[in-house]
Parts: structure tokens; C-alpha cells; sequence
């Protein structure tokens, strides 16, 4: 029988050998909502979990698609409620004091801290810095005494590299196309490496572009694929006109956005899965939204007749009408699955008769039409 390696000589040189270095894993251990149920799950695989801490989530649309919203406002509100300090840099000059305030999120000092910062290189140097200081001071604290802190970064497709400043000085409007990807990238994938042994994240919003190629007919992402790579979490969004007032009813004028978020990258769950969330102008989202889609999409909410029908998991039966799924009766389907893997065939709903259109076969329950 060979002998057994003893690996603590080993850890112990290349501990030395590689300054900066940790062993061992690092499974996060805080997320942040983004306030909105169905699109934490498609993330984390959990309801109220979200984005984590330690890596690097980038939310990427079109103009007024609801990435703001959701990075600066939602996020950073329900961060600022788990005691985590904010760094928010702004390169679009656009996050106006009154906007945040009217999404409850606090602006003092203790809470946040508001960058104008447009040139990527500048940016680099802020988080490098910042990060050596923070080592400095806690890294040979516990994570119970290290500070959480969050960079929020909106956005990537509006920084800048040196090229571009020259070229506009000088009245030469090229652009730097060939290094602002590369920088994208290295900034990412450094604060990828900085960030993983600590109470440190970063979500960054990116803009989308309308694809040329017929046979990937997708938006695509700005800055190339490296930083992609390099992320842990991808959302992609598309902005579509919220028609519906809020009793549900169908009207002519627009009352808000219907944001396409799109799981692209996810370390956590199933990639590649999507939800339609609503952003009323006037009450902002529902952590609720898209909620009863997506459970109809999974087999756990099934129509009978012009009702939705539930089994829960103790056997009671809920039969709703759409508009009657209010947030309470939700949140019991939320319950009975929030770690469950809701791919799989056990729904709860195998004992059930379902005819060719997907619905329910229950001879002893009465349906009113309407």
C-alpha cells in the first residue's frame, strides 16, 4: 500500500512561495435580493437569495431595459438593509440623488459612497487600491469582523480608455475598439481574483446591441466575450411596453416596462432560463412579478377550466383564478419549493389526470366560467 501524502509541508511553502494566495473554499455565504422572487431563484436557485458576495454579476440590455433599476436601486437598497457598504461609480453621470431616494436607497455617507468615473484605467486603480488597504486592515481578521462592501458599476459601455480622450481632444472620433475589450476583461477578471476571499462583490450593467448575424439573431453583449468569461453571473435584458394598468386590464397607453431578463451565465442553477418582470412607473416592481408565469411554466400551477390549480405539499388544494393568486398564496407555493429543483418530475401533481391541452381532469370540482 503506497504511502499517504502528507500535504502540510506542501501547503505551508507554496503559502509562502505565492503571496496572496488562499486554500481551501470559498462557497458564498451572502447574497442580495434583486428584488424580485422568480429572478433570484433562476440565479441562485433560491427565492430570497439572489446575487452573491465574492463574485461578479453583470447586468446587460438595452436602453431603459430596467438594468439601473435593478443594479443601483433594488439591489443596493436590500444591500444597504444587510448593513453592506456601497461604492457606486457611475460613468454615465446619470444616477441623480432624488432618483435613488425615491427607490429607498440611503445616500449618507456611512452607507454609500457615489464615484464619477469615467476612464476604465481610473476605475482599475480605485478597486486596486481600495483592496490593498482593506487587506492591509482585515486580512488577518475573521469574516465576522471584516466589512461587507459592494461595488456597484453603471456602466461598462460608457468607460473610457486613454485613446479615446486623446482622439476627442485631437478632433479624431475613431474610438478605441481593439483595447477597451481587453481592458473590460482585465478588469473584471481582477477583481474576479481580489474579490473571493472576502465580504466583496461587484455588479456591473453593460449595454446590448441589435445582432447582424441572421443565423444568431440574439443581442449581443458590448466589450466582447472576455469579461463574460470571467463573470459568475450574466443577465441579459430586453425592454418590452408594459400595457396593463395595475388591475391587470388591458389599455392602449404605456404604464410602465416589462423587462425580458434572460439567465445567460449562472454558476448557481440552470442557465439560460427567463422571466418577463413588470416596472410600473408608478409602484415600481413587485417582488411577485412574473411569479404565476413561471410557476405555470414548471407544472406546479396547472389550468382547470379558466382557474389555476395548486396541490400543496400537505395535500390541501388552491383554485384561483389568475387575477386571485394574490401575494399571500404565493408565497405557499414559494415555500413548499424554494430549494427544490423544479426541473425535476416531482411536482406533487403525478396523481393527477391531465388532458391533450395540459389541463386537469377533476370530475368532482365545479368551474365557473366568466
Amino acid at each position: 500500500m503506497a504511502k499517504a501524502f502528507d500535504a502540510s509541508k506542501f501547503r505551508k511553502s507554496i503559502t509562502k512561495s505565492v503571496p496572496g494566495m488562499s486554500m481551501g473554499f470559498r462557497d458564498p455565504d451572502t447574497w442580495i435580493s434583486t428584488g424580485n422572487y422568480c429572478l433570484n431563484k433562476l440565479i441562485s436557485n433560491d427565492f430570497h437569495k439572489g446575487i452573491p458576495l465574492g463574485k461578479v454579476t453583470v447586468l446587460a440590455g438595452e436602453s431603459g431595459a430596467g438594468k439601473s433599476y435593478i443594479a443601483a436601486g433594488n439591489i443596493v437598497k436590500h444591500a444597504q438593509e444587510q448593513g453592506i457598504f456601497v461604492v457606486l461609480i457611475d460613468s454615465e453621470n446619470a444616477l441623480d440623488e432624488s432618483w435613488l431616494h425615491a427607490l429607498n436607497v440611503s445616500t449618507d455617507d456611512d452607507k454609500l459612497l457615489k464615484l464619477n468615473v469615467a476612464m476604465i484605467d481610473d476605475v482599475a486603480k480605485i478597486i486596486s487600491d481600495f483592496m490593498k488597504d482593506y487587506r492591509a486592515e482585515y486580512g488577518d481578521k475573521d469574516d465576522a469582523e471584516r466589512p461587507k462592501v459592494l461595488f456597484v458599476l453603471d456602466s461598462l459601455g460608457m468607460m473610457m480608455t486613454p485613446t479615446d480622450v486623446d482622439q476627442f481632444n485631437k478632433g479624431d472620433m475613431k474610438g478605441d475598439m481593439g483595447r477597451k475589450p481587453k481592458a473590460l476583461a482585465a478588469l473584471v477578471r481582477n477583481c474576479v481574483n481580489m474579490f473571493g476571499d472576502f465580504n466583496i462583490g461587484m455588479i456591473a450593467t453593460n449595454h446590448t446591441y441589435a445582432s447582424q448575424d441572421m443565423f444568431d439573431p440574439d443581442d449581443k453583449i458590448s466589450g466582447g466575450q472576455g469579461f463574460i468569461y470571467a463573470s459568475s453571473i450574466v443577465i441579459a435584458m430586453r425592454k418590452l411596453k408594459l400595457k396593463t394598468d395595475a388591475n391587470g386590464v388591458k389599455t392602449s397607453q404605456v404604464h410602465g416596462i416589462r423587462a425580458a431578463c434572460k439567465v445567460v451565465k449562472t454558476r448557481y442553477s440552470k442557465p439560460f432560463e427567463s422571466v418577463q418582470v413588470e416596472i410600473p412607473y408608478e409602484t415600481g416592481m413587485s417582488p411577485y412579478s412574473g411569479l404565476i408565469e413561471f410557476f405555470e411554466a414548471k407544472g406546479l400551477l396547472v389550468k382547470q377550466g379558466n382557474r389555476l390549480r395548486y396541490v400543496t405539499k400537505s395535500g390541501d388544494e388552491i383554485i384561483e383564478f389568475r387575477k386571485n393568486w394574490t401575494d399571500e398564496k404565493l408565497d405557499i407555493v414559494i415555500n413548499d419549493w424554494n430549494n427544490e429543483d423544479l426541473d425535476s418530475d416531482e411536482h406533487g401533481l403525478e396523481s393527477l389526470e391531465v388532458d391533450s391541452n395540459g389541463e386537469i381532469i377533476d370530475e368532482n370540482s365545479e368551474v365557473n366560467e366568466v
